[in-house]
């Protein structure tokens, strides 16, 4: 397994496109104030020593070098040593609407980033359960499998957007089926929930149903309703307008609480509504904390072997090269020849 030890620091490569940008445009000012001098050719001539390739040669070796010795402050490290731990906790799947309403602006800054940023802060609780992730809208498919590596978790829930369920819709119910399925058999006396994450707007299919089977399974089902009873349109991907019916109005998506209700009642869960604030988040820590904790096996990696120095060779090999290169031609380098000009 390959990871950072410090995967912050490698913040510090934003500067670089910032420095290319700054490098370019001084290439062109630069350009531009000698053609206003007089005819390029001409100046060529009066400055035979002066060379347009080696300062660009220079700098993007130092781009490079500097690259480099982030990634080795980073620390790129390798797994070595993989063992199996034991961990107490419970197995939780989260079901994720994705449905066009859920880019409604009701909630800041809007519905499906506040879930996915109530669900970060969720994942952060639930250090030592398995988690799983399912996206649902017309169809439900599972985008991440039940695990306990909550950083795959996390990676996975920053890449949720509508686009990865083709077909529109709300199918509350064929989510809660695939959560049931994606549990898999009963492996340890850890207590198992369905969270769904949603709007409400259920179009497809018996979702009540559905949570009542979980139930029935020892699954529970909590529901977070995103949104708001007011309601907010829909905005069209890509434009200034709204989401319009087939009579030109306006199309408002509102939050349907009484089917969240239902669901979360059916599920012997609980709801609760997602708004600016972390209260949701904190009434379902409550009720994941009271679940039954079971054993849970996880396979980790205990020992990483490091990998900065590979980065340290290679900068320290660039940056030689880069000493070297002359910003100025001279006779005795041009015999060898790497630059045109």
């Amino acid at each position: 397994m390959f990871r950072f030890a410090n995967p912050q620091l490698l913040y510090l490569l934003i500067v670089v496109p910032f420095l290319v940008g700054l490098f370019l445009y001084s290439q062109l000012v630069r350009k531009q104030r000698l053609e206003a001098f007089g005819n390029l050719e001409l100046l060529k001539q009066l400055m035979p020593d002066v060379s347009a390739v080696r300062p660009q040669v220079k700098f993007y070796l130092l781009m490079l070098v500097y690259v480099l010795i982030v990634f080795g402050l980073a620390r790129p490290q390798f797994g070595s040593k993989l063992e199996t731990s034991q961990r107490k906790g419970i197995e939780a799947i989260l079901a994720v609407d994705v449905s066009n309403s859920m880019m409604a602006e009701d909630v800041s800054p809007n519905r499906l980033e506040r879930t996915k940023m109530m669900l970060s802060k969720l994942i952060d609780e639930m250090v030592d359960d398995k988690l799983g992730i399912i996206v649902f809208a017309g169809d439900a498919f599972v985008q991440l499998p039940i695990t306990t590596d909550n950083v795959s978790a996390k990676m996975f829930l920053s890449s949720i957007t509508p686009k990865l369920v083709q077909r529109q819709g709300t199918a509350i119910g064929s989510a809660i089926d695939l959560a049931i399925k994606a549990f898999g058999r009963k492996e340890s006396d850890a207590g198992r929930a369905i969270i769904v994450l949603t709007d409400g707007e259920n179009h497809e299919d018996d979702a009540v149903e559905m949570a009542k089977l979980a139930s029935e399974k020892n699954i529970v089902v909590h529901v977070i309703g995103v949104g708001s009873p007011n309601g907010a349109p829909i905005p069209e991907t890509g434009t200034m307008s709204f989401k319009k019916d087939k009579e030109g109005n306006v199309v408002v998506s509102r939050l349907n609480e009484k089917m969240c209700q239902d669901i979360a009642s059916a599920g012997k869960g609980i709801y609760a509504r997602a708004d600016n604030s972390n209260v949701a988040v904190k009434a379902l820590t409550k009720e994941i904390r009271k679940m039954q904790q079971g054993n849970l096996e996880a396979k980790v990696y205990s020992q990483y072997d490091e990998r900065f120095f590979v980065f340290a060779w290679i900068a320290l090999f660039f940056l030689i090269v880069e000493f070297f290169i002359l910003i100025r031609q001279n006779q005795r380098m041009n015999k060898i020849k790497l630059f045109d000009r």
